[in-house]
């Protein structure tokens, strides 16, 4: 039976067999039998390569942070993860210097970037935060819902719209003009996207027909 440690773009903590591009963590949220009892322990949801120094690890060990896997880094930070400042330390120190940049900020930490970007991560009910915006406004790499498909993730890419699933991206949709779509990505996140960051991308991304 696969284990509950892979990360929708909304957030959620879900079992499935699907491998991830990334690894990340958001403090100890499983109890010793390896069952999800939490959705996060901190502040600092953080995006980790698979491999770093050789490192090795038993997953889900007692009372140790509960590794959790995602698509691609576009996945986890819809959900509210950004890079991890050290296995991933320049992509974190881009992240950092486009946020502070898009805020009118001349630096910020990462203890300031994770307070700032839990703030935009869930409700006071625990609930996914989301917000309302034009879809003809957002950069590439933002997952968002239409209102004709509110169950379904779309990764935001180019001229089209892919449906997300564990395994890959399907069902490309011609992307829509005019229209308001529920966002899921953090709006400063969303803002950090379109001053440049570019996210890694799924393979199956390129394989559902968006490139030749």
């Amino acid at each position: 039976m696969p284990r509950q440690n892979r990360v929708t773009p909304d957030g959620q903590i879900i079992a499935t067999p699907a491998r991830g591009m990334f690894m990340g963590n958001r403090g100890c949220l499983h109890d010793d039998a390896g069952n999800i009892r939490r959705a996060y322990a901190n502040r600092r949801w953080i995006i980790c390569v698979l491999e770093f120094k050789n490192r090795r690890r038993a997953l889900m060990q007692p009372g140790r942070y509960t590794e959790l896997f995602f698509l691609d880094e576009a996945t986890a930070l819809a959900a509210g993860h950004r890079p991890c400042a050290e296995c991933q330390r320049e992509r974190y120190n881009l992240f950092r210097r486009l946020w502070a940049d898009v805020h009118g900020l001349d630096h910020i930490s990462a203890d300031e970037l994770d307070l700032a970007l839990h703030a935009e991560r869930l409700n006071a009910d625990g609930s996914k935060q989301t917000y309302r915006a034009a879809l003809a406004d957002l950069p590439d790499g933002v997952f968002v819902r239409l209102d004709q498909h509110p169950d379904a993730d779309f990764l935001v890419l180019s001229d089209r719209l892919l449906r997300w699933t564990p395994f890959g991206y399907i069902e490309p949709i011609p992307r829509p003009a005019d229209v308001s779509v529920t966002v899921l990505t953090p709006p400063s996140s969303v803002k950090v996207l379109a001053a440049g960051y570019a996210p890694v991308i799924h393979a199956s991304a390129s394989s559902v027909g968006l490139f030749s």
